[in-house]
């Protein structure tokens, strides 16, 4: 029987903040709401029990098989309406009949970005224990929909979405779509927003003899079902966790609250499990979004540096690179105590450098890319026009100093739509107040508290509250109605209430994976953006060109370990052209494309190609790349960095080919080489 509860509001850091408004929530729990009881949700293992929603697609299909061998105990699968058997696993019409026969500890969701919230739902309506969500491109309102919902009840955990998963190496429990031949039982825990990267991270400690123990991706998404802080308290109680890394990026603040919780754990601790860390972005250029959905940073959020320098005061050992992860964590075990023996049979004897030149032709077919998510900003007279149509005072003229700063945006923390004010135009951080509310059920035209709360931070007369609400209600009829992400607006409050300025970002993953939103859309005129991006967008890949006197092209796949790449060669003194990520594989196409894009522009000596072959095999990607090179005739020297699976034969393939390309297995060994090329700087370190 449903009931409803409540619970207490999130306790919030500065900048200057609200209560979330509180809704009423619906549950079929026995006691108290609390989405914090569902955390231990996250100890899977041998005894996890799987389900999978969407079993009968392609890929569902090839990821079970691969599980099933590896040890994870599947117990069936949902097809809406049809019961019937798949890999000699029942298939249930829907969850909460799956739930009633198989009782399944754990759901794998293998549908479209654009079905994936109806899939959770489902799924939390039948209170399964912990929900995995892997699809990118789910419309952030749904998302905030479905955040909504989660508060409200104490039964399912969200891992996602837009993430690998979670796996338990120990217990030979896979759910999502993380690379097998990576994984070894072990004692490091692990928690990422980048794939790739959390991928080269337990490549690292495969390596070097540790092993994980439980490694979980919390995504790439603005708002993640499971947060750094979340896993950090599994790993703190976790017996077979005596380590612990954390891959942070750009966006939000989850690094800053890891930090905080990492300083208290120090604290109450007399031998503290050792913590390591990266983060991601630290050169990225402000205003853009690095390839993630989420990867990027909102006025009041930290950046990459803050975050970096806020873990490292923590008392967390940083590194710039995760192939460091794992004799750096070797050494931190030893010199605590902590450190057994090496679990993986296949950790040591992999490290090559291959420089021979012998030729070899190959061939690849390639599968095609996805669109990566993008946002969508419209000009600012469009903006100005969606306030008129609102009813909203607007007066086109240059802001001055007693103008305001209103944001309607989402916070992270808070997994629900907030506010910003500040009493400074140009956004002064510490003016500037944050209010998060609900989702559902919010009106500002009634809302006197929260309008009064806003008002009073902007120290408003209360002859304005009318007018601010007013401007509070449109823009949250915009936000909701046309799915955006972002609304800012600049407005003068001496009389009548006018707004000078706006700038309105909208979710494109609403009209690319949903349809929705077409008129917002077709505001977008790609001629006034930068050609090469445009062109790369066609094929899959994002491409963002850095300012500067960038030398190195960078092609990667992934967007964190796009975004590591950049950092780290800058750190050593490189100069790179720009981030480059080709998605999830890079397919003969999506190489030939890139190499195109990259040697467009003129300023580029030399091209680092960062390739982790996790679900696509390295070899494969070393026929693409030899084949692309030799398709267009390329001059350019080429550094290729490959690791993952099968990365001794790809290296290989790469030295043997009799092109100007070269093989290496570390980064910094290929760091070194591409600086060289590009003439950089002549001596590395």
């Amino acid at each position: 029987m449903t009931r409803l509860c409540s619970i207490p509001a999130q306790a919030r850091k500065p900048l200057v903040r609200s209560p979330v408004k509180q809704l009423q929530r619906f549950s079929t729990s026995s006691r108290a709401c609390d989405y914090a009881d569902t955390l231990q949700n996250l100890r899977i293992g041998a005894h996890t029990r799987v389900l999978f929603q969407g079993f009968t697609g392609k890929q569902a299909t090839a990821n079970a098989k691969e599980s099933l061998a590896w040890g994870t105990k599947i117990v069936g699968g949902v097809k809406p309406g049809i019961d019937g058997e798949h890999l000699g696993f029942p298939i249930f019409p829907s969850v909460r009949a799956a739930r009633a026969r198989a009782q399944p500890d754990a759901s794998a969701i293998y549908v479209p970005g654009n079905q994936t919230a109806k899939a959770i739902e489902e799924a939390i309506e039948a209170e399964i224990p912990l929900v995995v969500a892997v699809a990118e491109h789910v419309p952030i309102h749904d998302i905030l929909r479905i955040h909504s919902m989660l508060k409200t009840q104490s039964k399912t955990r969200l891992v996602g979405a837009n993430c690998p998963g979670i796996i338990s190496a120990i217990g030979k429990c896979r759910i999502g779509f993380q690379p097998l031949p990576c994984f070894s039982p072990g004692n490091i825990g692990v928690v990422a927003k980048s794939g790739t990267l959390s991928y080269e991270t337990v490549a690292s400690t495969t390596r070097s003899g540790l092993g994980q123990s439980l490694c979980i991706s919390v995504g790439g998404d603005a708002l993640a079902g499971t947060n750094f802080v979340d896993a950090l308290k599994i790993f703190e109680e976790d017996p077979d966790t005596e380590g612990i890394i954390l891959v942070g990026e750009i966006g939000g603040r989850a690094e800053l609250d890891a930090a905080e919780w990492i300083k208290d754990y120090n604290r109450r601790n007399t031998n503290p499990k050792p913590i390591m860390a990266l983060v991601g972005g630290v050169h990225a250029p402000p205003g853009r979004i690095m390839g993630h959905a989420g990867a990027w940073t909102s006025y009041g959020e930290p950046d990459a540096k803050a975050k970096y320098e806020a873990l490292e005061r923590a008392g967390v050992v940083m590194v710039d690179h995760p192939e460091n992860f794992g004799a750096g964590m070797k050494a931190l075990l030893r010199t605590r105590g902590r450190i057994q023996s090496a679990i993986s049979p296949n950790g040591a004897n992999q490290r090559r450098g291959l420089h021979t030149m012998r030729r070899m032709t190959r061939s690849l077919n390639g599968s095609p890319q996805s669109q990566q998510t993008r946002r969508l900003f419209v000009k600012p007279f469009q903006a100005l026009d969606m306030l008129r149509e609102k009813s909203i005072p607007v007066n086109e003229v240059a802001t001055s100093d007693s103008d305001i700063f209103l944001s309607l945006t989402i916070d992270r923390t808070a997994l629900s739509p907030c506010i910003l004010a500040s009493t400074s135009a140009g956004f002064e951080a510490d003016q500037t107040g944050r209010f998060p509310f609900a989702y559902e059920g919010t009106d500002f035209s009634r809302e006197q508290s929260l309008v009064g709360t806003v008002a009073s931070h902007l120290r408003l007369p209360a002859t304005a509250y009318d007018n601010l609400a007013q401007l509070l209600q449109g823009l949250w009829e915009i936000f909701k109605e046309k799915e955006a992400y972002l609304l800012e607006v600049r407005a003068n409050t001496t009389d009548t209430f006018e707004v000078r300025d706006a700038r309105f970002g909208f979710d494109d993953a609403a009209f690319r994976s949903s349809g929705r939103q077409a008129e917002v859309h077709q505001l977008r005129n790609p001629a006034q953006e930068v050609a090469e991006e445009v062109e790369a967008e066609k094929d899959g890949i994002v491409y963002i060109k850095l300012e500067g006197h960038g030398s190195i092209g960078t092609l990667v796949n992934g967007a964190g370990l796009a975004m590591n790449t950049v950092d780290a060669l800058t750190i050593h003194g490189g100069h790179c052209a720009n981030f480059l990520d080709t998605g999830g594989k890079a397919t003969t196409e999506t190489v030939k494309s890139s190499f195109r894009i990259i040697t467009s522009d003129r300023r580029v000596k030399t091209i680092f190609v960062n390739i982790f072959g996790g679900l696509t095999r390295c070899d494969m990607i070393a026929e693409g790349i030899i084949q692309a090179f030799q398709e267009m005739k390329l001059s350019v020297p080429v550094v290729v960095r490959l690791r993952g699976t099968n990365e001794a034969r790809g290296q290989q393939m790469i030295a043997e080919s009799g092109l100007p390309l070269e093989a290496f297995d570390g980064f910094e060994a290929a760091a070194q080489r591409v600086i060289e090329l590009a003439g950089d700087r002549k001596h590395y370190y």
